[in-house]
């Protein structure tokens, strides 16, 4: 009785105030202890003069600080609250007692152990009192909200993509060993170490610095793509922007006719020349100039590969180049240097012949066929409507299957030689060739093609599709999204499409504005013309008629393309606080991403409310469709708590 007469009269007093202050700041971390167990943290900043009371009060006191969650069925408390050490018991004229309290700053900690290995978010406040020598404020609640194993699933998938970024990287580098400008020199540079090394130790100590420094080169090449790429627009330009693109067209079709036979791509003489003088000289710097000496040399076979993994491994992270190139060069360097330190395994090799030709034609036909990619990009980013789907695939079936008829020894190049039998090797290349042949060939009538998708161009650019009705939702689905007149048309809808028949938007503030009229949830999905795994999601994932059914009836969905070339309307242009010019859609759409979000990855999916706020955290890549229909769930779970 007399601690509810004690706060009835400082309420009082409160209300009594010209001015209600607020002097705790609060912030919310997380501080891992395990793979289950978590501090949470809840740090509060007091300005001066006021103080905020300890967690564990004596009766009749003011009101202590308390944590309260909304649902602890996900995890189980370990222990009591910890208090800071800052605490001090003073006697507070407002309560006439001893009171444990904090001033300047305050930290609580609890230990927690999670009931599963699945993310998880708590949630909900701190309930709290703070005084000054004279008055109190009234108690305040201050919501709180830690995510506990999504960030960390992030980046396992970023790690996880790494290795198979580093893993891919290492076959293109073995794959690189086997074209005919750089096999034929493993004997030759073996023997650069061999002559005139009669103490075996300089020998081997030589054989790794070359080693060392091919994988230095290399990876030096991935850091300045990293550096110049970081935070800027430079590899975004280059996958969407006609220029760039063709000229990786015009590259990658120049290597394959010089890899056909009709010319030779040679590095200027004197270039090379100088390289091998340096070499020559002998001393601490001649493996390193050998190993110079061979990057260049080996480039009018290996700059296809080189160029296609820098182009796929910048793409978004700044460390996935130098990481790429590591692991190129890595297994490029492996075998001249373990040949130099044991020149008795060359025996073993196979000696050149004509089967480096036959590789050299198969680089060639790969070559075109992942060449299309780039005719792609600008077909889509500018709308042509030319390299559609059905044409893409109709050009791989060509390809591939001109490939099968070489390996046959059906066809012959001017520097092939004969033919006299098919190996074993060769029977397993040829036959899956012809595999891979035929399972393009459903692709021109619509099959989905899963595993490649994200190398195609998406299905709405595919005219005769016998597959649409069965994989399209019902009309009165897809119409439910736009029967609100307040809707409008989309805008952008006459060159923009969704896939599977949903009908949504591709201008945010059109579609939040549709999203409160129907009273949805918002999706926003950040895609790309260039984004292969938005293509891969959205034919892996998406066909699930759950979710199917959740995107065309318990949200408005808006793609928002972050590489669309459309210039936007000059009223609508801007210039951000850092100078850069805003004119095109792809543009306004990766800005928004950036400053609202904070992420420049896609896809990128979010669910907002009516105000713009993201209800249930944001979802990336992921080719589980219980997840992804999990995350559309929770989202609508927590759009209608709101309500």
């Amino acid at each position: 009785m007399k601690r509810l007469l004690t706060v009835s009269l400082l309420f009082i007093t409160v209300l009594l105030n010209a001015q209600i202050e607020k002097p705790v700041h609060w912030k919310f971390s997380l501080e891992p202890i395990n793979n289950n167990e978590y501090y949470l943290v809840f740090t509060a900043t007091i300005d001066a003069p006021w103080h905020m009371y300890a967690n564990d009060i004596p009766e009749g006191g003011p009101i202590p600080t308390t944590f309260h969650y909304s649902d602890s069925s996900v995890f189980k408390l370990i222990g009591k609250i910890e208090e800071g050490s800052n605490k001090e018991v003073k006697h507070d004229p407002n309560f006439n007692m001893d009171i444990g309290m904090y001033a300047g700053t305050a930290v609580f900690k609890q230990k927690i152990q999670l009931n599963s290995d699945k993310p998880v978010t708590i949630k909900g406040y701190v309930e709290f009192m703070s005084c000054n020598d004279n008055t109190c404020l009234a108690p305040e609640e201050v919501e709180f909200s830690f995510d506990i194993g999504t960030e960390a699933a992030k980046e396992e998938k970023k790690n996880e993509s790494l290795w198979v970024l580093f893993f891919g990287s290492l076959l293109a580098g073995f794959g690189g060993l086997l074209t005919p400008c750089v096999y034929p020199m493993i004997p030759m540079t073996v023997s650069f170490f061999m002559r005139g090394q009669e103490n075996r130790a300089k020998s081997i100590f030589n054989a790794l610095i070359f080693g060392f420094s091919i994988v230095a080169i290399y990876t030096s090449l991935g850091g300045i793509i990293s550096l110049t790429g970081s935070g800027s627009d430079l590899f975004q330009s280059i996958s969407t922007h006609w220029v760039p693109n063709t000229i990786f067209f015009l590259l990658f079709l120049v290597f394959a006719i010089s890899f056909f036979g009709l010319f030779e791509l040679v590095l200027p003489t004197s270039f090379t020349n100088k390289m091998d003088q340096r070499a020559d000289k002998g001393g601490f710097l001649a493996p390193f100039f050998m190993a110079l000496t061979l990057v260049l040399v080996s480039f009018s076979c290996t700059g296809p590969i080189v160029s296609s993994l820098l182009i796929e491994a910048s793409k978004g992270a700044v460390i996935r180049p130098t990481v790429g190139m590591f692991a190129y060069s890595l297994a490029f360097a492996l075998p001249f240097t373990l040949f130099a330190i044991f020149p008795g395994l060359m025996k073993n090799l196979p000696k050149s012949g004509g089967w480096l030709n036959s590789v050299k034609i198969f680089f060639a036909f790969i070559l075109l066929a992942w060449g299309m990619k780039f005719l792609s990009n600008i077909d889509q980013s500018y709308h042509l409507q030319v390299f559609t789907r059905e044409v893409y695939i109709g050009i791989w079936i060509v390809l591939f299957t001109l490939l099968g008829l070489y390996l046959l020894g059906k066809i012959k190049f001017a520097h092939d030689s004969d033919l006299k039998h098919i190996g074993v090797m060769r029977i397993f290349i040829i036959i899956g060739v012809f595999s891979f042949v035929m399972y393009l060939v459903p692709g021109l009538f619509g099959a989905p093609l899963t595993t490649i998708s994200g190398w195609l161009p998406p299905k709405t650019t595919q005219s005769f599709d016998l597959t649409l009705t069965s994989t399209m939702i019902s009309p009165s689905s897809a119409s439910a999204a736009v029967t609100n007149e307040a809707c409008g048309t989309p805008k952008y809808g006459d060159i923009l499409k969704i896939p599977y028949g949903i009908q949504g938007y591709f201008d945010y503030e059109q579609a939040l504005a549709c999203a409160k009229s129907q009273n949805k949830p918002l999706l926003i999905d950040f895609n790309g013309h260039s984004c292969t795994n938005c293509k891969l999601m959205e034919n892996k994932v998406w066909p699930d008629k759950r979710i199917l059914e959740a995107l065309s009836t318990k949200f408005v969905v808006v793609s928002l393309y972050i590489d669309d070339r459309t210039k936007l309307p000059e009223n609508e242009q801007f210039t951000t606080p850092e100078g850069k010019a805003i004119n095109t859609l792809g543009k306004k759409n990766a800005n928004f991403q950036l400053t609202k979000f904070n992420s420049n990855s896609q896809p990128y999916y979010v669910v907002l409310d009516h105000q713009g706020n993201a209800l249930n955290g944001s979802l990336g890549l992921t080719l589980d469709a219980d997840e992804f229909l999990n995350f559309l769930n929770g989202g609508v779970s927590k759009f209608e708590e709101k309500k």
